[in-house]
């Protein structure tokens, strides 16, 4: 027995020592992100802008050229480097979204959902303006406890999961809820307009929408429905030029799906990646009562 028990323990003591520590683990992660953010300014200074010289001199200003990361994008690194929680997309579909922000940063962006990701969304976007709206105030508070800076707001939906179907064939009755009339800010009438959302959501005009929120898995959540209808709205009201990038998030699911097919339409759709869809929907122009239906 006495054999057996020391057996067992050299094998113990082998696999601790074949496992990975965590410390060695965010080790590597802290120095790959510096790695990357070191590498970027590198390359950016080698290659020059213009009539610039090779190499980053005092004569680059830093709105042409950023010299140093935000604390924003410092607190990022931080957080994922020693946090076990990881954000809830996957790799490919982060990387649709960050591939646009780059392209369009600093922007405008609006999120529907407030979670472990929501300071990864918000470095994306260091010196654009990122909105989180959710509505539960206590996960609010837990996630601002460990990202203070986030700016986040609670807002409140008027709608169920058990609703979606009755509000999916009942909208176009409702004279207020039709493409011709295209407003938010008071709406009451219409059932999926989102009424509660903080002044600066209606008087932004927004470049990018992600909804990834609220919850819509059990019956008594409130659903995407108001947030899929309220983000059509606003894209096709935009007035600056370019087009409003919408992405939906958990096109699984029946609601989401159905939705964004009235409302942010296939012909908007440009990518799919997993369970993501982005659309870049444009403005619409002089619409008219003729408008029956959004696509």
């Amino acid at each position: 027995m006495q054999q057996l028990n020391h057996t067992n323990i050299n094998i113990k003591i082998k696999m601790q020592k074949n496992q990975p520590s965590l410390g060695h683990t965010n080790f590597f992660i802290v120095f790959f992100s510096l790695a990357i953010i070191a590498a970027i300014f590198l390359i950016s200074c080698l290659i020059g802008i213009g009539d610039t010289p090779l190499f980053c001199t005092e004569s680059i200003s830093d709105e042409i050229l950023p010299t140093t990361t935000t604390p924003m994008q410092l607190d990022a690194i931080l957080h994922y480097a020693t946090s076990p929680r990881v954000p809830q997309q996957s790799l490919p579909e982060i990387t649709l979204s960050f591939n646009v922000l780059q392209s369009i940063s600093p922007c405008n962006f609006l999120v529907f959902g407030l979670g472990h990701d929501s300071l990864m969304w918000a470095s994306f976007n260091p010196n654009g303006h990122t909105l989180f709206l959710e509505e539960d105030p206590l996960w609010v508070r837990t996630i601002l406890k460990t990202a203070p800076n986030l700016n986040a707001a609670i807002i409140n939906y008027r709608t169920k999961v058990t609703d979606a179907d009755d509000l999916l064939s009942s909208y176009q009755s409702e004279p207020e809820c039709s493409p011709s009339k295209g407003y938010i800010r008071g709406n009451t009438q219409c059932k999926l307009a989102i009424t509660s959302l903080p002044e600066e959501v209606y008087d932004k005009e927004w470049d990018m929408i992600m909804i990834d929120a609220p919850r819509g898995y059990y019956n008594e959540a409130p659903g995407r429905m108001g947030a899929i209808y309220s983000a059509a709205v606003m894209a096709r009201n935009r007035k600056k030029p370019g087009v409003t990038h919408v992405f939906l998030h958990d096109v699984d699911r029946k609601v989401e799906k159905a939705y964004a097919q009235e409302f942010l339409c296939r012909k908007n759709l440009k990518k799919a990646v997993g369970r993501l869809w982005h659309f870049e929907i444009p403005p619409v122009e002089n619409v008219t009562q003729n408008n029956a239906t959004f696509c």
